[in-house]
């Protein structure tokens, strides 16, 4: 991480703190240089007690931040302006607006309004513009909620957004391969996970189909023109999801061709935890792996490989990211640096 000189650190908080992802929150911003965590907060049988109380640390490394007061999960507890949201669905869906309303800036990881219209779906190095639909919301005093995709979805969609830039998507189907760090904790139960692949139960698959054409689509809100099909399956992984995907590009482009535009995208602007290089293509046969690969970039890079031409399709790749960083709280973190850069704090 870079940081800026003079630039004082801002105070934020987290809701949502004692899970899986409220703790990569916590790790992850606290030695940030822009950001300061002052104030966490959880649900009502864990306010009040001390975060060490209220929560198992689960992550290697110390807990930073012990003996803070847990809040409960109110605007009317919760005083700082950036809020990073590591809520339930449920949870946000009630919570994140009452936030918003009070003049907060909403950094959510949370699900329930990422295909809201005008509620921007960011991924800083794909669509960095889409901030612009709360601008206004801002220039008013008013807050709002910006969110950050599936953890699925954002591998996936990091490689597509220089091949549509270049050749045209028109199609793409893909399967996943999910670790189970992204079902939280406790999660998947033993029984459906050791010695098994479980076909994901939940709603999964249509978020892989629909936020990548959000986040791909324009500035005034209609979505990028390709369909996409998903299968999406758990797998007995600690971290790092792998997603098999097949694309029809409309100008039939060399593999060659391919892989030169995915090793040389780069995102448009530079901020504290983005990767130099967002995305490493890989021409090892047995990669990406998450063993291997997950934690490429600090956890943030998308690792790209086994780029071949798809005999259905057009071409055909694996992409892999670190689900609960590049997918959960390292996108949302960068995406908070962007709302920094742009001048809405």
């Amino acid at each position: 991480m870079s940081s800026t000189p003079g630039r004082a650190r801002l105070p934020v908080a987290i809701l949502g703190a004692t899970g899986m992802v409220g703790q990569r929150f916590l790790q992850l911003l606290a030695n940030h240089p822009w950001f300061e965590v002052v104030e966490l907060a959880a649900s009502d049988r864990s306010a009040g007690r001390r975060y060490e109380d209220a929560t198992v640390w689960r992550l290697p490394g110390e807990n930073p931040m012990p003996n803070a007061r847990v809040l409960a999960v109110n605007p009317e507890a919760v005083r700082s302006t950036i809020v990073f949201s590591a809520l339930d669905k449920a949870v946000a869906a009630e919570v994140e607006p009452a936030f918003a309303a009070a003049g907060r800036i909403v950094i959510s990881n949370a699900s329930a309004f990422r295909m809201t219209a005008g509620v921007p779906l960011i991924i800083p190095e794909v669509n960095p513009h889409h901030v612009e639909w709360v601008r206004e919301a801002r220039r008013a005093g008013g807050g709002f909620i910006l969110t950050n995709p599936n953890c699925t979805c954002i591998p996936m969609t990091m490689a597509l957004a220089p091949l549509h830039a270049t050749f045209g998507v028109e199609a793409v189907i893909c399967a996943s391969y999910q670790a189970v760090s992204g079902a939280g904790y406790p999660g998947e139960s033993a029984w459906d996970m050791l010695g098994n692949v479980h076909p994901h139960p939940g709603d999964e698959e249509q978020k892989v189909a629909e936020e990548p054409r959000k986040i791909l689509g324009s500035l005034s809100g209609d979505p990028a023109p390709f369909p996409i099909s998903a299968r999406c399956v758990r797998v007995p992984v600690v971290d790092g999801h792998l997603v098999a995907v097949s694309v029809k590009l409309r100008d039939r482009p060399s593999i060659e061709e391919v892989t030169a535009v995915l090793a040389a995208f780069r995102g448009p602007i530079a901020l504290p935890t983005l990767p130099e290089r967002p995305i490493v293509v890989t021409t090892a046969r047995d990669r990406p792996t998450p063993r291997t690969d997950s934690d490429a970039g600090g956890g943030m890079t998308v690792t790209v490989g086994r780029i071949e031409p798809c005999d259905v399709l057009t071409v055909k790749f694996f992409a892999l990211a670190h689900n609960v960083i590049r997918g959960a709280a390292g996108a949302a973190v960068a995406n908070a640096e962007l709302v920094v850069e742009r001048g809405l704090v």
